[in-house]
């Protein structure tokens, strides 16, 4: 919840392109960034759930309606685990995914599967394509061109669901 706005997808990249150079070992760096991720999660998930039910107290609120925790239960209950993993690569959702989660009231030991699962596949996925990526000489010559369109495309089905939900409201 501290820092949703920072690049995640790009960053990993850019780690396992310099791994890629001899100035890292890209093992210990996908193992250490998919622990940081899992723990990053865990915190978020601890958080929402501590204050979850403290928020959801009035059943006339408009925002924070105890209706609205039921809600997201019952996602949960349903896509909790896709959610999870998914989440991981969108941008800013990523960072609320697990605090909803854990206001929701998601099974501890369920989030954590899901959350190992996605921040491997995450972290180690785009470090590992940096890795082997990072000494093309196209690939280390346009870096930072290859960050912003990794940026772009990552924020690619935020915009796509944006647009659809505004073209809904519209038309209804």
């Amino acid at each position: 919840m501290v820092t949703p706005f920072l690049p995640g997808d790009s960053l990993l990249f850019v780690a396992g392109a310099i791994a890629a150079g001899g100035a890292l070992d890209v093992h210990a760096l996908a193992a250490l960034l998919a622990l940081a991720a899992i723990a990053g999660n865990t915190t978020n998930f601890a958080i929402g759930r501590y204050l979850g039910k403290r928020f959801f107290t009035d059943e006339g609120a408009r925002w924070l309606n105890p209706k609205h925790l039921r809600s997201a239960h019952e996602f949960y209950e349903r896509h909790g685990g896709k959610a999870v993993v998914l989440s991981r690569f969108l941008p800013i959702v990523r960072t609320y995914i697990p605090f909803v989660a854990g206001m929701a009231q998601m099974p501890a030991l369920r989030f954590e599967a899901f959350n190992a699962a996605g921040a491997i596949a995450w972290a180690a996925g785009l470090t590992y394509a940096g890795y082997f990526f990072g000494n093309i000489p196209w690939v280390r010559g346009n870096l930072t061109a290859l960050i912003l369109a990794i940026v772009v495309v990552s924020l690619m089905p935020l915009a796509a669901a944006f647009a659809r939900s505004r073209l809904r409201r519209r038309g209804a």
